[in-house]
C-alpha cells in the first residue's frame, strides 16, 4: 500500500512531460515575425539665402600717433618745471613745460640792441656824407663821380652793419624764448628726466612725451582677409576716401569695453615670408580729454584690444551652423521623398559659429543639421517637425 501511494504522483508526473513532448513535436509551427524599425529622425534647416557682411577679426597695441623726446635748445639752469611734467602728466598744446635762468639771454637782448643802435647811428652818418659829397661835387666836380666819392661803398657797409645788428638781435629774442621750453601738442609724459636746479646743455633729453588727440592701433591682416575688406589706398592721382569702420574691445573685470574707429591707411608693404599686411586703425579723443568720449573708459597707450574690421557686403550666401560639413566639405540634404543625399558645398569662410557657403546649395532646400549615426545615400529619414 505504501509503495502505491508513492508511485502514483511520480506515474502522473511522467506523463504530463511525454503529453508535453507530443504537442512540441507534432504541433503547428510559429511563423516569425520581422522587427520593423521606424527611420531616424533628423532636424534639418531650410536653406535661406542672405546678404552677409564679411567683418575681419584681429588684434593690436595701442600707440600715440606722436611720440617724441623734448630736448633743451638752450643751456642754462632749470628755475620753474610745470606740475603736469610728471609721468602721467597731462599738458595742453603751448604750455610752458618748464623755464631756464633767462637773466643771460635777457642781458644778450640789451647788448644786441645796443649794436643795432650803433648801426643805426652809423647809417645816419653815411647818408649826411652821401648828402654832403654829393653837394660839393655839383660844386666843385667835373664830369661823372666815382662810387667813392659819392660815399656808396660805406653806405652799403653801413647797411650791411644794421642788417646784422637786426639779426644778432633776432636771434638773442629767439634764444630768450626758447628759455621757455612749450608743449608742442596736447599730451601726457612718458617719461620725465629733468628737475628744478639742473643744469642743462643744449640737446640734453628733458622729457619723453605723446600726444592724446588721436591714436592709432597697427593691425595685422593675413592675405586671405584682404579680400574682405575694402581698404583705403592713398597715392597720387587718389582722392581720400573714408575706411572701413573698426570696433575694438578689451576685457576689464569680467565687462567688455568698446571704442569705435576707422581704418585710415596702410602701410603698403608687406611682411617677407608671411605676407602679412599693417592696416591702421584711428580713434579721436582716446582719453576722452576732448569731451567726445561720451562716457567711455581711456583707451591707454600699450594696451593690447581685439578689434571688428568691417569687412565688404556679399549676397546669396548660406549661413549654415558649425559642425554641419565635414572634412571633405560635404553636407547632409533631405530630399522631396525624405531620403538622404550627400553633397559637397562651396564655402566662402568658415567663423567659429556658422560656415558660409556660396554655392552647392539652392533656396529651399533642407540641409541636416542634427547627428546621424550611419549615414548613407538614399537612406530614409524622418524629419522633426
Amino acid at each position: 500500500m505504501k509503495l502505491w501511494k508513492i508511485l502514483l504522483p511520480l506515474a502522473v508526473l511522467l506523463g504530463g512531460i511525454a503529453a508535453a513532448a507530443a504537442i512540441v513535436a507534432h504541433g503547428p509551427a510559429l511563423e516569425a515575425k520581422p522587427s520593423a524599425s521606424a527611420p531616424p529622425t533628423v532636424r534639418v534647416l531650410v536653406a535661406q539665402p542672405e546678404t552677409v557682411r564679411l567683418d575681419v577679426h584681429t588684434q593690436g597695441v595701442v600707440q600715440a600717433r606722436t611720440e617724441i623726446d623734448l630736448a633743451a635748445e638752450v643751456s642754462g639752469k632749470v628755475v620753474w618745471v610745470h606740475p603736469g611734467l610728471v609721468v602721467g602728466g597731462y599738458f595742453e598744446a603751448g604750455e610752458v613745460l618748464l623755464s631756464i635762468d633767462p637773466r643771460d639771454y635777457d642781458n644778450a637782448i640789451i647788448k644786441a640792441q645796443a649794436r643795432m643802435a650803433e648801426a643805426q647811428r652809423g647809417i645816419a652818418q653815411e647818408q649826411a656824407a652821401v648828402r654832403q659829397a654829393q653837394g660839393e661835387w655839383k660844386v666843385l666836380g667835373e664830369g661823372q663821380p666815382t662810387p667813392l666819392a659819392l660815399h656808396e661803398p660805406q653806405m652799403a657797409e653801413a647797411r650791411a652793419r644794421l642788417k646784422e645788428a637786426e639779426a644778432e638781435l633776432a636771434d638773442a629774442r629767439l634764444r630768450r624764448a626758447r628759455c621757455d621750453l612749450r608743449a608742442p601738442f596736447a599730451g601726457q609724459v612718458r617719461e620725465k628726466r629733468v628737475g628744478i636746479g639742473q643744469s642743462l646743455a643744449v640737446g640734453d633729453k628733458l622729457a619723453r612725451v605723446y600726444s592724446v588727440d588721436v591714436a592709432e592701433i597697427r593691425l595685422p591682416l593675413a592675405p586671405d582677409q584682404l579680400a574682405y575688406l575694402d581698404l583705403p589706398e592713398n597715392g597720387p592721382g587718389r582722392a581720400r576716401r573714408p575706411g572701413p569702420k573698426v570696433v575694438l574691445s578689451t576685457r576689464n573685470g569680467g565687462e567688455v569695453q568698446r571704442w569705435e574707429g576707422e581704418i585710415i591707411r596702410t602701410e603698403g608693404v608687406m611682411e617677407e615670408g608671411t605676407g602679412v599686411l599693417f592696416a591702421v586703425a584711428a580713434v579721436r579723443d582716446p582719453y576722452g580729454y576732448a569731451g567726445r568720449g561720451g562716457g567711455r573708459p581711456p583707451l591707454r597707450i600699450g594696451q593690447f584690444v581685439q578689434a571688428e574690421i568691417e569687412g565688404r557686403a556679399r549676397a546669396d550666401v548660406y549661413a549654415l551652423p558649425q559642425g554641419v560639413l565635414n572634412a571633405a566639405q560635404e553636407a547632409l540634404l533631405v530630399d522631396a521623398a525624405d531620403r538622404l543625399r550627400v553633397r559637397r558645398l562651396e564655402v566662402l569662410r568658415s567663423e567659429p559659429e556658422r560656415v558660409l557657403v556660396r554655392g552647392g546649395l539652392t533656396a529651399g532646400e533642407r540641409v541636416v543639421v542634427s547627428g546621424v549615426e550611419v549615414p548613407v545615400a538614399g537612406m530614409a529619414v524622418q524629419v522633426e517637425p
